[in-house]
């Protein structure tokens, strides 16, 4: 399996950047190019919708690994990735109301979800509720991280670099917290998916070639979630594990959308008020936040994670001193400080 699952990774890599190259010439002809408004944090008009060569590649890999072993759960996922990319797609070339957006999250999160039993994740989570309660609760997060992940892919090779980090890591710690976990075809989607993201990065490394879009990141805000639902249920990893690799994005956008709640600023606007945007603007740089973003997550996050994995009852405390950590750098760094632009919001 190991070397299958290689060789659909490195597929899945190569058809992901074949698709961003044909995306990228064709951009003008699709309606594919994203002009900066002073909410931008680019100067030059960029092809966009590149995220399409991440949805292809990562859905490909789907069909062959787990498509053919368990045929409801495969075509079902890839079916709502897709439906999902292409509600993105449709955004990034004309626009689409937020409330059918939204909509069309809750539906696609509610039926990738819906086709699992609930039981086993109650039991990890430690919850009793009716299953329809916390089917409401569990969409309803899988929909906040699938606008989380959009909100920050604001600078080049952040979000790729974030999917890609999030999805190997947890691999990993699945690998070493749940021997033979190796051999099952969802772990190797995970790595194919990684795969498909690592092909897209080149072109969308500062300076970015191209954009990934709502193309890319709903679709990946969509599959990350149910990565982390799946490893969660399987016990795999714990949630403690999932919410301190995804700290940084989780702490960013939690404490950005928190300040500008507070000041009443409008939350469903444009804005460059995150903490990366603002470690953008202080640094002139958006590869140097990106590297500096990947370094927390490789040299703390992840070894932070695999604590709270060997020592499963230290997990919640882990977590709130990495959380109470985050926050802080955040802060500091500006996140949901007003920018210059918000004195006319």
């Amino acid at each position: 399996m190991e070397v299958f699952g290689f060789i659909i990774a490195a597929g899945a890599a190569l058809i992901s950047a074949l698709t961003v190259w044909l995306v990228k010439w064709r951009a003008p002809r699709l309606g594919l190019v994203d002009t900066p408004n002073d909410r931008s944090s680019h100067v030059t008009p960029t092809p966009t919708g590149g995220g399409l060569g991440i949805v292809v590649g990562g859905s490909l890999a789907g069909l062959l690994l787990v498509g053919f072993w368990e045929p409801q759960v495969g075509i079902t996922v890839i079916t709502a990735g897709a439906l999902l990319a292409f509600i993105g797609f449709w955004d990034d070339r004309q626009g689409v109301a937020i409330k059918w957006r939204l909509a069309a999250q809750v539906l696609l999160a509610g039926l990738v979800i819906g086709i699992f039993p609930l039981d086993p994740a109650a039991a990890v989570l430690g919850i009793i509720l009716p299953e329809g309660v916390l089917l409401v609760l569990i969409v309803l997060a899988v929909v906040a991280f699938i606008n989380l992940f959009n909100f920050m892919d604001g600078i080049d090779g952040l979000a790729a670099g974030e999917a890609i980090f999030l999805l190997l890591g947890a691999a990993l710690l699945a690998v070493v917290r749940m021997p033979g976990v190796e051999f099952h075809p969802f772990l190797w989607w995970m790595v194919a998916l990684a795969g498909a993201v690592l092909g897209f990065l080149p072109f969308n490394w500062p300076p970015a070639r191209i954009f990934m879009g709502d193309t890319g990141s709903t679709y990946l805000g969509l599959m990350i979630g149910f990565f982390a639902f799946v490893t969660i249920s399987g016990a795999w990893l714990t949630p403690w594990q999932w919410l301190i690799l995804a700290g940084l994005f989780l702490a960013d956008g939690v404490v950005t959308l928190g300040r500008r709640a507070v000041r009443r600023a409008p939350l469903l606007r444009a804005h460059r008020s995150h903490a990366y945007q603002h470690l953008a603007r202080r640094l002139q740089s958006h590869g140097r936040v990106s590297a500096l973003y990947m370094a927390i997550n490789v040299m703390l996050l992840l070894p932070l994670a695999w604590v709270a994995g060997q020592w499963p009852l230290a997990g919640p405390w882990v977590a709130l001193l990495t959380a109470a950590g985050l926050v802080g750098f955040v802060l500091q760094a500006g996140a949901g400080a007003a920018s210059g632009h918000e004195a006319h919001d």
